[in-house]
C-alpha cells in the first residue's frame, strides 16, 4: 500500500527536482529558489528558502552525509550550501558559463559532477571546491548524471539520447545511443548485482527518455576485464515522455514520472507495476526515494511536491512478531511489572511478584499452572484475572509491534532504535549495534556490503524525536 501523506505548494513555479537526505527534503524550482523541509513533520526550515541563483534552479542533491546541498542553475553556477545554517559554502562557475542542468555527489563525498547545456561535464573537488577535470559529450545538452555505488564510475545522459560512461579520472569508457529522442534522467541502484567471478561487479542502471521508455541496463566493471554495458529490458506503463526515474535505497523498487501526469512504481525483480499514482495535474518532472525510510517525493509542473508513504517491509527490514514482542517485554524491569500490576488493579500481587523476581520476560511466560504452583496464588478468581490481563497485554504488544514504522527499526538488530545514528552509507542504525558491527567486522555497510567511506557515526536526532513521539503516543 502507498498513501499520500503531505503536499507542499510553496514554490511559485514548476518544481524541477527533489532530493532527500536522512533528515531533510530539498526541492528546487523555476522560481529560482531551493526549499528545505524537515522529515519529522515536513515543516520548512527557518533558513529556507535558499536564494542566490538568478535564473531557474534545475537540480539539487545532498552529499551522502546530508550536511551539504548542491544546486545548479541556468545562471551557469553550481552552489554548495550548509544545510544546517543555509549558508553558501562555495559558488562554482561552469568554465563555459553554460546553463548547468544536473549535479551529483560521488558516494564518498570527495567529488561533485556538474553537467551543462553545451555538453560540458566538470568533475569538482568537493573539499577544495576547485575544478579537477573537465570533459564534454559530442552532441546535445547534459541533462542526467548518476554515480555507481562504489564511485568508480559515473554515467551521463544527453538530450541527443546518448549514455556516456566515465571513470573517476574523467576518462570516457563508453558511449551509446540509449533513447532515440533524448535522455531525461538516469539512476543507479545502490544494491550491486552479485557477480560470478571474483573481482567482477555488476550494477543495475535505469534510464528514461522522450521516447516514453524506461530501460534497464547492467554495467560490469573490473580493472582486469574492463568495462561492459548491456541492455537488459524495457519497462512499459507510460504513454508519454518519461521525465524522471529513481531506485529505492534498497534497490527493490523503481519509480518514474511522466508527461502523462502519472507516477509508476515498479518491482525491480519482476519488473511488474506495483502502484500507479495520479495525484499531479501536470507533467511529473522529478521523483526521489528517501535513503532510510519508505518515503517517496514527486514534483510537478503543477508547482506541488507530494510525499508518499509505503506500507511495505523489505527483506532487510522485515522482522517477526516474536522479535518485536521480545523487545517490549525484555525491557521491562521488576518495577515496571509492579507498576503494571497496580495499573490493572492487582496491587495485592506486587509483593508476590517481586519475591519471585518476575520481570517482563517472566510475566508473559506465566501460565495458570505457574501462578498456582510457583507463585502460590490460591484464589481461582485472582489467577483467572491475572491470566486475562496478561493475555490482553500480549495482544496489545503484538498489535503495537505490527504498527512500528519501518524507519524506526535498526537493520542490524531488527528492533526499535533507542539511540539512532547515521552511518556514512546514509542508513540509520542503533548506535551500540553499529559500533559493534564496525569493531568486529570489516568496514562494510550492513545494508549494501560496500566499504564505508568513514566510520564516523552521527546522532540522528530527528529520528530519535520521531521515535520518542511514537512511543509517547502509544503510551509505551
Amino acid at each position: 500500500m502507498v498513501k499520500l501523506i503531505h503536499t507542499s505548494s510553496d514554490h511559485d513555479d514548476d518544481v524541477n527536482c527533489c532530493a532527500f537526505s536522512s533528515s531533510l527534503l530539498a526541492t528546487c524550482s523555476l522560481d529560482k529558489t531551493i526549499r528545505l523541509y524537515s522529515l519529522s513533520d515536513f515543516t520548512e526550515l527557518p533558513h529556507s528558502p535558499l536564494k542566490f541563483h538568478t535564473y531557474a534552479v534545475h537540480c539539487c542533491c545532498f552529499s551522502p552525509s546530508g550536511h551539504i546541498l548542491a544546486s545548479c542553475s541556468t545562471d551557469g553556477t553550481t552552489v554548495l550550501w550548509d544545510t544546517q545554517k543555509g549558508q553558501i559554502l562555495a559558488v562554482m562557475e561552469q568554465p563555459s558559463g553554460s546553463p548547468v542542468r544536473v549535479c551529483r555527489f560521488s558516494p564518498d563525498s570527495t567529488c561533485l559532477v556538474s553537467g551543462a547545456a553545451d555538453g560540458t561535464v566538470v568533475l569538482w573537488n568537493a573539499q577544495s571546491y576547485k575544478l579537477y577535470r573537465c570533459g564534454s559529450v559530442k552532441d546535445g545538452s547534459l541533462v542526467a548524471c548518476a554515480f555507481s555505488p562504489n564511485g568508480n564510475l559515473f554515467v551521463t545522459g544527453s538530450s541527443c539520447g546518448d549514455l556516456t560512461v566515465w571513470n573517476d579520472k574523467m576518462r570516457c569508457l563508453h558511449s551509446e545511443k540509449a533513447h532515440d529522442l533524448g535522455i531525461t534522467c538516469c539512476d543507479f541502484s545502490s544494491q550491486p548485482v552479485s557477480g560470478g567471478e571474483q573481482g567482477l561487479q555488476f550494477f543495475r542502471l535505469a534510464s528514461c527518455g522522450q521516447d516514453c521508455q524506461i530501460k534497464i541496463w547492467i554495467i560490469s566493471f573490473t580493472h582486469f576485464l574492463g568495462f561492459e554495458l548491456k541492455y537488459k529490458s524495457t519497462l512499459s506503463g507510460h504513454c508519454a515522455p518519461v521525465l524522471a526515474c529513481a531506485f529505492s535505497h534498497n534497490g527493490q523498487m523503481l519509480v518514474s514520472g511522466s508527461v502523462d501526469k502519472s507516477v509508476i512504481v515498479y518491482d525491480t525483480i519482476t519488473e511488474n507495476i506495483l502502484h500507479t499514482l495520479t495525484q499531479h495535474t501536470r507533467y511529473v518532472t522529478t521523483c526521489a526515494f528517501a535513503p532510510n525510510i519508505l518515503l517517496l517525493a514527486t514534483g510537478s509542473m503543477d508547482k506541488t511536491v507530494n510525499i508518499w508513504q509505503f506500507d511495505l517491509e523489505t527483506p532487510c527490514q522485515a522482522r517477526s512478531p516474536e522479535d518485536q514482542l521480545k523487545q517490549f517485554t525484555d525491557d521491562w524491569s521488576e518495577d515496571d511489572v509492579s507498576n503494571w500490576l497496580c495499573a490493572q488493579g492487582l496491587t495485592e500481587l506486587v509483593g508476590i511478584f517481586k519475591m519471585n523476581n518476575i520481570d517482563g520476560r517472566e510475566l508473559l511466560n506465566l501460565t495458570k499452572e505457574s501462578l498456582a504452583d510457583d507463585l502460590k496464588i490460591e484464589s481461582l478468581g485472582l489467577r483467572s484475572k491475572v491470566l486475562r490481563k496478561i493475555e490482553e497485554l500480549r495482544t496489545k504488544v503484538k498489535t503495537l509491534s505490527s504498527e512500528i514504522p519501518d524507519e524506526f527499526i535498526c537493520p542490524i538488530t531488527r528492533e526499535l532504535m533507542k539511540d539512532p545514528v547515521i552511518a556514512s552509507d546514509g542508513y540509520s542504525y542503533e548506535k551500540e549495534a553499529m559500533e559493534n558491527w564496525i569493531s568486529k567486522k570489516k568496514r562494510t555497510s550492513p545494508m549494501t556490503n560496500l566499504v564505508l567511506p568513514s566510520v564516523v557515526l552521527t546522532p540522528n536526532r530527528t529520528l530519535k524525536m520521531a521515535i520518542d513521539r511514537w512511543l509517547e503516543t502509544h503510551q509505551i
